[in-house]
């Protein structure tokens, strides 16, 4: 260890780097010498004595404790742990933030933040589209416990700023958006938030609060474009081999101690399980697998923009995307290349039954395709399809998904590591018979 310090350090390292080994001197769990790192099975941590105990209780959930660099005293799992502790060091680190929480899914991450941001009386302005959960979550639970949400279009920034009143402590939206693909100009958001909160008090500034789950940190760091506060869903493309649940809350030091204290009392945590494979699998391969999965959206991206039978394709590697300039812009790896992602959403042109030709295809493809499968979830090994409309976005209104550029022909692809000849080939029959 003492030999290693004594060379390069670990900032002087790639991110991808980083990623695949992590931070050696961690002092969440002594594993110096195992080249992959343990993982905890444990609930309860014994204690040598009452006051070391004691002392355990009250260290919990302080910031300066958890980056001193001292090693924690557990006590209990659903408080903290050794192998989920490692984990929310790295991704901190990968995602440019001081501190990460991480809880059981992504939707308890989103929950989270809110959780800690808004207090009875105040209200979340969130985009107008937005995951169907999410939105589930804003406007049935939300409301019960005295807090409320309004929407409106965040491509829009003047829209934003008149959607603003004293009320509203955060600002919330995706970027790409499910399942649409549209980028929202993080650099944008932050001056509408900074324009708002020059005459607040610090406890009453907005809080621009950032869904990354499609880009990944390999694509895009939200938090060096002006976000607070980054949500991510772990069992998407961190998790990359769709095996297990979790999601992440990546903030500054000032939101460790809420976070914390509101995953204890509402019981959201990561399993030490699921927290090694996304530590040991998951964000080690990002790099690569993005990097690969990207090459091949971008062919698939091609193909289906050529086809006669599609209206159009919604990809930020896309030659006729819209918003080219600010994916260019803000999508970049951590070498500064251009990342648009692995995701993409594409619209059929409308057929003559009243079936529509999005959900042939997708049930030809169900029945019929071997590297492409009918699925929710993304950012997996797997190229996975889906039908927004019905399917994962279903909790919004039709006429809101309609007005806000979601179309009954709609089709979400994300795109896995299968050759891409076998994935064009199997879209290309399914296409044939529609």
């Amino acid at each position: 260890m003492e030999n290693r310090k004594r060379f390069r350090k670990k900032e002087d390292y790639k991110l991808r780097t980083h990623m695949i080994h992590g931070n050696y001197e961690s002092k969440k769990w002594d594993y110096d010498h195992h080249v992959v790192p343990p993982v905890s099975h444990t609930t309860a941590f014994r204690l040598s004595s009452l006051g070391r105990g004691a002392r355990g209780f009250v260290q919990f959930a302080s910031a300066d404790e958890h980056l001193s660099g001292h090693i924690p005293i557990y006590i209990y799992d659903r408080l903290e742990e050794p192998t989920r502790s490692m984990l929310e060091e790295n991704l901190a680190y990968a995602e440019g933030g001081e501190i990460c929480v991480t809880f059981a899914t992504g939707m308890a991450s989103v929950s989270g933040a809110l959780g800690a941001a808004l207090q009875k009386g105040q209200e979340v302005v969130a985009h107008h589209m937005l995951y169907g959960c999410t939105y589930s979550l804003m406007t049935n639970w939300l409301p019960r416990m005295g807090m409320c949400a309004r929407f409106t279009d965040f491509l829009k920034p003047e829209s934003v700023a008149a959607s603003i009143t004293p009320s509203t402590r955060v600002l919330y939206f995706e970027t790409p958006v499910n399942p649409t693909m549209e980028l929202i100009d993080l650099a944008a958001i932050r001056g509408v938030a900074d324009r708002a909160n020059a005459g607040r008090e610090d406890q009453d500034k907005l809080l621009v609060i950032v869904d990354n789950t499609f880009a990944t940190p390999f694509c895009q760091r939200p938090m060096r474009l002006g976000a607070d506060v980054v949500v991510e869903s772990l069992t998407k493309g961190l998790g990359g081999f769709g095996t297990d649940m979790g999601g992440a809350v990546i903030a500054s030091k000032d939101w460790y101690n809420l976070l914390m204290l509101y995953r204890k009392d509402f019981g959201g945590v990561l399993s030490p399980r699921s927290a090694w494979g996304v530590l040991v699998y998951g964000l080690p391969t990002l790099a690569t697998r993005m990097s690969n999965m990207q090459k091949t959206a971008q062919r698939v991206a091609e193909f289906l923009s050529e086809h006669p039978k599609v209206e159009s394709v919604s990809y930020p590697g896309g030659e006729c995307f819209p918003q080219k300039a600010l994916a260019r812009r803000q999508m970049l790896n951590p070498d500064g290349k251009f990342a648009p992602g692995s995701m993409m959403y594409f619209v059929l042109k409308p057929g003559t039954s009243k079936q529509t030709r999005a959900e042939k295809l997708v049930d030809y493809l169900a029945e019929h395709a071997y590297s492409v499968t009918l699925a929710v979830s993304l950012g997996q090994i797997k190229t996975l399809i889906e039908h927004p409309f019905s399917m994962t976005h279903s909790a919004l209104p039709d006429e809101e998904k309609r007005a806000f550029g979601m179309h009954p022909e709609g089709i979400r692809l994300s795109i896995g590591l299968e050759d891409w000849h076998d994935i064009i080939r199997d879209l290309e029959l399914a296409l044939e018979k529609v």
